[in-house]
């Protein structure tokens, strides 16, 4: 298999200004926050012009709109409007239309992505501008109160408490915390809500694939709760064609949940993490399988059925299935990838 075929395909959805739209699909060329963190990941770990610019887009894109987060620094979004927008058009400015705007979980993200570029060497931070937006971020959050406030999450949805944008955020916040100021307390609150909410997702939802997030890329859980986020999404969220992302989803449902194919490598990048590496060969072939030769990877096949839905390829499933068939690839760097696999059972 040509893994560089998916540099070729990610490259196709990277933007002039360095950011990544979702997909070339009518629906999804729009640069969301989220996605340009995930098809950026391929690239973080050695200093790498597409992981610092599409940073840089992104820290521009702040800029363009600091007032807005000047003020939610100080107040409360009251409507969606008001929060640091998720997605925005190929130029990075705002859409006039409703949205699910409230996913803390994106600025968590971005703040990861940050503090973990640093460590890995790359020029993510340009000068004292882009670390007064890291701490107006970390403040913004503070104002937000994310450890107990109800957000959209990863999937732009019902308006609830997710443990796995509380994660993102306590993850984020501990990686920038060396470049900037952020209250302890900051993060031991978010580290209780998940005490008192994982395993579960949310009230409403005992697993969803967002839970991934927790253990890669963020690895802020221990063994034991990863062990049993991993088991209750194999058990209730798996399908042939990729993972659904909790049970009922409705979204692109004709019968029964639609099917993600980036739930697959996901997997396998979880279970490199918890040093299984038994389970990281069989998902290697179920990630194999989703691959096309072209790396046209869709963003899901239609539920009840065998058909791909439109947002083909999707960058966020193209980048995760590389990384993951890379490190495998990569021997000695799966050896010392793994946080949890000095504790394998």
């Amino acid at each position: 298999m040509n893994l560089e075929k998916a540099i070729e395909v990610l490259d196709q959805m990277r933007l002039p200004n360095g950011a990544y739209i979702a997909s070339p699909s009518k629906d999804y060329s729009y640069v969301w926050i989220r996605d340009v963190f995930y098809s950026t990941l391929p690239f973080l770990y050695t200093p790498s012009e597409r992981f610092e610019k599409a940073y840089h887009a992104i820290f521009d894109l702040f800029k363009r709109y600091e007032w807005k987060i000047d003020i939610h620094t100080k107040n409360k979004p009251k409507f969606l409007y008001e929060y640091i927008h998720s997605r925005y058009s190929m130029d990075l400015e705002e859409l006039n239309v409703e949205w699910g705007h409230a996913q803390n979980d994106a600025i968590g993200a971005f703040l990861w992505g940050v503090g973990e570029g640093v460590r890995h060497g790359q020029k993510v931070i340009r000068d004292k501008d882009d670390l007064r937006i890291i701490q107006k971020l970390v403040k913004y959050l503070e104002c937000l109160e994310y450890w107990q406030t109800e957000d959209n999450g990863m999937w732009e949805e019902n308006m609830e408490v997710h443990a796995s944008s509380v994660g993102a955020c306590v993850a984020g916040l501990n990686a920038v915390k060396m470049l900037v100021e952020v209250n302890p307390k900051l993060i031991s609150k978010g580290e209780e809500t998940l005490r008192l909410l994982l395993p579960r997702e949310s009230v409403t939802k005992d697993t969803d694939l967002a839970l991934l997030s927790l253990i890669f890329p963020y690895r802020i859980i221990d063994r034991p709760t990863a062990l049993m986020i991993i088991e209750n999404v194999v058990n209730d969220l798996e399908r042939s064609n990729g993972c659904i992302r909790y049970q009922h989803d409705q979204y692109y449902n004709e019968g029964s949940e639609a099917e993600w194919c980036f739930g697959f490598p996901w997997l396998g990048l979880c279970f490199m993490e918890l040093g299984m590496f038994h389970k990281v060969q069989e998902y290697r072939l179920k990630t194999e399988r989703i691959i096309s030769e072209n790396w046209e990877i869709p963003e899901l096949y239609i539920g009840g059925t065998n058909v791909p839905n439109g947002n083909t390829p999707l960058a966020w499933a193209v980048s995760l299935s590389y990384l993951f068939l890379k490190q495998i690839r990569n021997k000695d760097l799966i050896k010392n990838t793994s946080s949890y696999a000095a504790n394998e059972e």
